[in-house]
């Protein structure tokens, strides 16, 4: 008897223990599927909604040069340094000029020659001048007294055989002084090309700019084409971005936009949209847009990387909801909303959109609880109890 009471309390024993682990997994089971979740919900609301175009570039300058040489030589001197302005026609560099200058005083010699040249040849034209006045008065004499045959014809053929060379001398004469001159015209030249030549050789600003390259120094033989210093107007920035070729129909020059430097991404600066680009990227299927900024920061850098939005579109007092809680099911749009602390999915219709919130023109109300999910986290399903905690 007693061993079957014994057999008979381990049965019983047996059996609470089940009925305990069961009781345990159903609250478990009860708990995981029957009992509010914590949910953090966002309150809808009206707002603005605006689109944007985003892109990505560098900060350029419309006005750009790189400052060279015309001729080969050698560097004596690279004023400015890099981060100097330079103002138009400021001397920024020489080259050696001891050469070309030799080259100028020499043609300058040449072309005092060849005006004295021109002297002499007038003088030889005064006295042939005076020759060939003689000559003919000489032969208007023998003439007379030939006709009068008080004289021989041989006298009257030597006046006229003078006369004549009388007058070959004073058309070479002015033959020589036309010569001179053209000699002079070539002298005159000559110099004016030596002394252009050595003028090369002091470099100028083009225009008031920006040093942002130093490119060469005092002793490097330069070429033309070669960059000694790169210079910038600073009087029109704006960063050069690039945009995908779907958003060109949206965009038009001078809508609003504003700039986010990488440098400090926490201060977007206004700008506007100010050129359009009209050729798109074979292969990256892009085109450039130039996003001019109205107040540069303290700190900037030619080709510095930065981030525009340009805003293309605008609409207030509608319903905004952050594109976040958005929950898509099978490419249809929806949010789960708080009904009366149970999650329901809720189709919704969009209008427009923008980079952060979108517009919602039918399914959710003003007022109403849109419940947040945590990226990676499984959403509660239709119709399980929520509880809504602070955020």
């Amino acid at each position: 008897m007693s061993n079957a009471s014994a057999v008979s309390r381990r049965l019983l024993r047996g059996a609470a223990k089940l009925a305990l682990v069961g009781a345990v997994a159903a609250g478990a089971v009860w708990w995981l599927r029957f009992s509010p979740v914590d949910v953090h919900v966002h309150r809808v609301a009206t707002g603005t909604v605006v689109a944007q175009v985003m892109g990505t570039g560098t900060l350029e300058a419309r006005v750009r040069a790189a400052i060279g040489p015309e001729l080969t030589g050698r560097l004596t001197r690279v004023i400015p340094d890099q981060g100097e302005r330079v103002t138009r026609g400021q001397l920024v560099a020489t080259l050696d000029d001891r050469e070309l200058r030799q080259r100028a005083e020499v043609a300058r010699a040449d072309l005092a020659v060849a005006e004295a040249g021109v002297a002499r040849a007038a003088g030889a034209i005064v006295r042939a001048e005076a020759d060939a006045v003689e000559a003919r008065a000489s032969y208007a004499r023998t003439r007379d007294l030939a006709a009068e045959r008080i004289i021989s014809s041989d006298e009257l053929d030597r006046a006229t055989q003078r006369r004549d060379m009388a007058a070959a001398d004073l058309a070479l004469a002015r033959l020589a002084k036309d010569e001179s001159e053209a000699i002079v015209a070539r002298a005159r030249e000559n110099l004016r090309y030596e002394q252009e030549r050595l003028a090369q050789t002091r470099i100028n600003a083009p225009f008031d700019a920006l040093v942002i390259g130093r490119e060469r120094e005092p002793g490097d033989v330069v070429v033309p084409g070669a960059t000694i210093l790169d210079v910038v107007s600073t009087d029109e920035l704006w960063v050069s971005a690039w945009v995908d070729e779907t958003a060109l129909g949206r965009l038009s020059v001078g809508q609003p936009a504003h700039v986010v430097f990488r440098s400090d991404p926490e201060t977007p600066l206004p700008g506007r949209l100010v050129r359009i680009a009209q050729r798109a990227d074979a292969e990256t299927r892009e085109f450039l847009i130039d996003v001019a900024i109205d107040e540069l920061p303290a700190a900037w850098a030619i080709g510095q990387r930065a981030e525009v939005y340009v805003e293309t579109a605008q609409r207030k007092g509608v319903i905004a909801l952050p594109q976040s809680l958005l929950a898509w099911r099978e490419g249809v749009p929806g949010v789960l909303i708080d009904d009366d602390g149970r999650a329901h999915w809720r189709r919704v219709a969009l209008g427009l959109r923008g980079s952060e919130n979108v517009e919602v023109t039918d399914g959710i109300a003003a007022g109403q609880f849109v419940i947040g999910v945590a990226a990676g986290a499984e959403p509660p399903r239709q119709g399980r109890r929520v509880r809504r905690v602070q955020p």
